[in-house]
């Protein structure tokens, strides 16, 4: 770093730092064909595992981020994000060496990234970092919000099945 850039600190997200890290999200990150992030959700995520979400800070303002998970099976790495006025000053490394050391002092030994497939930038970013594209993965989602509400329909149904048929 030279003399003209501010430090740039690595450190894991506290609750106060959800909105910072949803105006990052919204400037920096890949946001197409995933769900909208919402403050609950971050707080959830902060409330969990509190180490999992790393942040860097630059002057008092959170410039980059990135998540590391990790289930206890496997490791993911999500939401590395870099603030545009802030790349190329090696924060995505910095974060990336902060999250893996994490998950290997956790008991990971590899480590996945879900980057979309058109997101040229994100694409050499992780390939200059030593990650390798599986070609012959696909990732397959569902979404889970309204499964309480058809779980209870399915349950009624049953329940009507049952005193039609008694």
């Amino acid at each position: 770093m030279n003399a003209t850039q501010p430090e740039v600190a690595v450190r894991p997200a506290t609750p106060g730092d959800r909105d910072a890290l949803l105006e990052l999200w919204s400037v920096a990150a890949e946001n197409d064909a995933r769900p909208v992030d919402t403050p609950e959700a971050v707080a959830r995520l902060l409330q969990r595992d509190p180490g999992a979400c790393l942040v860097a800070e630059s002057e008092a303002r959170l410039v980059g981020s990135v998540i590391a998970g990790w289930d206890g099976w496997r490791a993911h790495l999500y939401r590395l994000a870099v603030h545009p006025d802030h790349r190329r000053r090696g924060i995505a490394r910095r974060l990336l060496d902060a999250a893996e050391e994490r998950l290997v002092d956790l008991g990971a030994t590899r480590a996945d990234a879900m980057v979309l497939s058109t997101n040229a930038l994100g694409r050499q970013l992780w390939s200059g970092l030593g990650y390798v594209e599986q070609q012959e993965w696909r990732r397959w989602v569902k979404p889970l919000k309204d499964r309480k509400s058809t779980r209870l329909n399915s349950s009624h149904r049953c329940l009507v099945c049952r005193l039609l048929l008694e």
